[in-house]
């Protein structure tokens, strides 16, 4: 697989222009909160000249600390179940859409995209991704990626893309 820059592969890129025109379609903004993907589907929306009509932007908290301060995640969250968890992702979702009055929908993305740091409950590849709707309900979805790091981010940017994708076409 190529080294990761700022270009994108092509499955990336067509769902992230997929998920500009579902925006623009909704009459929504999005806002991303990114923890092991730093940024990378934000790079991905944003790739597009004009996607600011839709992008508002993203934070990347990688800390469990600016997990708290800048998007709201619970400190009992985090002792509970973990930066890389369910809860973590809904919290993260939400506290975007709660800092970004004009966004009306959020994904989020903690994960552990190694080659460290795994273990038996929660290995190198796992990621967890959570998508929110304002006045509507937060859903969160765990993936199991293979690779290496630099696979396992494209996996998840573009599966948080394909989830958004499939938020807004159930509106």
């Amino acid at each position: 697989m190529r080294e990761q820059t700022e270009e994108y592969g092509p499955a990336v890129l067509a769902e992230a222009e997929r998920v500009l025109a579902l925006l623009r379609a909704a009459e929504l903004r999005v806002v991303t909160a990114e923890s092991c993907t730093g940024g990378l589907v934000a790079g991905a929306l944003t790739h597009f000249a004009g996607s600011s009509d839709v992008t508002e932007g993203g934070f990347v908290t990688y800390s469990n600390g600016m997990k708290q301060a800048v998007l709201g995640v619970q400190a009992s969250t985090l002792a509970a179940h973990g930066a890389v968890s369910a809860q973590t992702v809904e919290q993260m979702a939400e506290g975007a859409l709660n800092a970004c009055s004009s966004a009306g929908v959020a994904v989020s993305i903690s994960g552990i995209a190694g080659p460290g740091g795994g273990s038996v409950d929660k290995p190198v590849g796992l990621v967890w991704f959570a998508t929110a709707l304002r006045g509507g309900p937060t859903c969160a979805d765990q993936q199991i990626f293979s690779g290496d790091r630099v696979q396992v981010r494209e996996q998840a940017v573009l599966h948080a893309l394909r989830l958004v994708s499939a938020r807004l076409l159930h509106l």
